[in-house]
């Protein structure tokens, strides 16, 4: 059994996957397995991948989220990485991340930095670490780090993400959002390493940054399911979810304000209908008072808090 599994999505990026997989394979650790899901790329990205000692899985196009999902099913490591095809990691990421497995965690959080296209230039993103937290306590602090629902800054222990049957819901966009705070606050221990090891990709044409509005009603309309869907999930546990509810709830208000006239008013209303802004915090004057300005209007209050 490998310590790690690498799982890595593959979709027309034949531009990137070499500079993705020449960083898997110049890690500094080398126990681990690839695992390259074919998502049905219409590119030459399989010629180039076929290069690499990896295992390949083929499927039809069916999106990001069923392509991790079928990895997962294949995964033989102890631990699950996913790395997206259009990013990379630095040499030392699998050493640094083995030397944090000593308490067993089901969750390891790693650091990120943002690369830009066409640019040498990066900006990081260092977090203060942690060990041995339970994921209600690891959520009350990753939840103010500047990446949080991102599923690939994240290593997962493999028998935590199947036993509890974790998966990315398919068709979707916002995936991680869906997910990734569910599986942080089960979590029984998590660590945090201050080490910055994943390089986040920023090109102008990539699905999170089109600039189309019908693609932008789908983004919120999957955000408002994946709302319900973790507001479901974390009632039913005993944990202390009060901060969860908060932080997703934050997050879909602020995810209407990219929608325009009647689009935005209809889900403002909704949002109230549903008593989203009832799971916003009331602990402190400064909350009370971002809450108020959430409630009479979200696009004001996100100018506020940028």
């Amino acid at each position: 059994m490998p310590k790690f599994s690498i799982i890595i999505p593959v979709y027309n990026v034949e531009k990137y996957i070499g500079k993705c997989l020449d960083s898997v394979m110049n890690q500094t650790y080398q126990d681990y397995e690839v695992i390259v899901v074919n998502d049905g790329t219409k590119d030459s990205s399989m010629n180039i991948v076929n290069n690499y000692d990896v295992k390949v899985i083929n499927q039809k196009n069916q999106g990001l989220s069923a392509a991790r999902n079928t990895g997962v099913k294949e995964a033989k490591g102890e631990y699950i990485l996913f790395l997206d095809s259009d990013d990379s990691i630095e040499k030392d990421l699998l050493k640094e991340l083995n030397k944090s497995l000593k308490n067993n965690p089901d969750l390891v959080r790693f650091q990120v930095q943002e690369e830009f296209e066409d640019s040498t230039e990066k900006k990081e993103y260092p977090e203060k670490a942690f060990t041995n937290k339970t994921g209600v306590e690891a959520f009350s602090l990753i939840c103010n780090y500047h990446f949080v629902e991102n599923a690939w800054c994240y290593l997962y222990k493999t028998e935590y993400f199947k036993k509890n049957h974790f998966s990315f819901k398919n068709g979707t966009i916002h995936e991680d959002y869906g997910l990734t705070p569910l599986v942080i606050i089960k979590a029984s221990k998590v660590n945090s390493i201050s080490y910055i090891g994943y390089n986040y990709l920023q090109r102008p044409n990539s699905i999170m940054s089109q600039n189309n509005y019908e693609k932008t009603k789908k983004k919120v309309n999957d955000f408002y399911n994946h709302y319900q869907f973790l507001i479901k999930e974390i009632n039913q546990t005993k944990l202390d979810s009060t901060l969860f509810k908060s932080f997703i709830a934050n997050s879909l208000i602020l995810k209407i304000c990219e929608l325009k006239g009647k689009d935005y008013k209809a889900y403002k209303k909704k949002l109230k209908e549903d008593k989203v802004f009832d799971n916003l915090l009331t602990d402190s004057l400064t909350h009370r008072i971002k809450k108020l300005c959430m409630i009479i209007s979200p696009k004001l209050a996100k100018l506020l808090i940028q």
